[in-house]
């Protein structure tokens, strides 16, 4: 089932549910020591519960830009796919693009785009918007 982002009548699609969890047990485990919505309570409470108010989009973008930045010192094999499991590897294994340098970069939507991007045009949306954005399957 894939899943994106909703905001309004704008889709964003990233992929597959697990990928999407796989970026937030990646940001839980790295940046926030294991201690999930610890340092990002807005994206990793809020918004990963299913939807984003309006009032706290701004702060989600804040906490995004932070994530972005740190999660360029983390090399890709660091990437938690299932931080519930941690043997849990993706379905690709250690086999991904050269272009790859970090965990910035690591997470590529199923439309081949940088998800980080994608997640940030999203908010950016919900802002100019001013509406909330919901995470939505499909």
């Amino acid at each position: 089932m894939a899943v994106g982002f909703k905001v309004e009548f704008f889709w964003y699609q990233i992929g597959r549910g697990d990928f999407l969890h796989a970026f937030f047990s990646t940001v839980a485990y790295n940046l926030e020591n294991g201690d999930w919505g610890s340092r990002f309570p807005v994206i990793m409470n809020e918004l990963y519960s299913g939807k984003l108010s309006q009032v706290h989009t701004d702060e989600a973008i804040k906490e995004l830009e932070i994530i972005k930045r740190e999660l360029r010192s983390y090399g890709p094999e660091n990437v938690v796919w299932e931080i519930e499991d941690l043997s849990k590897q993706p379905p690709w294994g250690n086999n991904i693009s050269k272009e790859i340098t970090d965990l910035s970069n690591y997470f590529v939507t199923s439309d081949g785009e940088d998800f980080l991007n994608i997640f940030m045009h999203a908010l950016k949306k919900a802002k100019e918007l001013n509406c909330e954005l919901i995470i939505k399957s499909i």
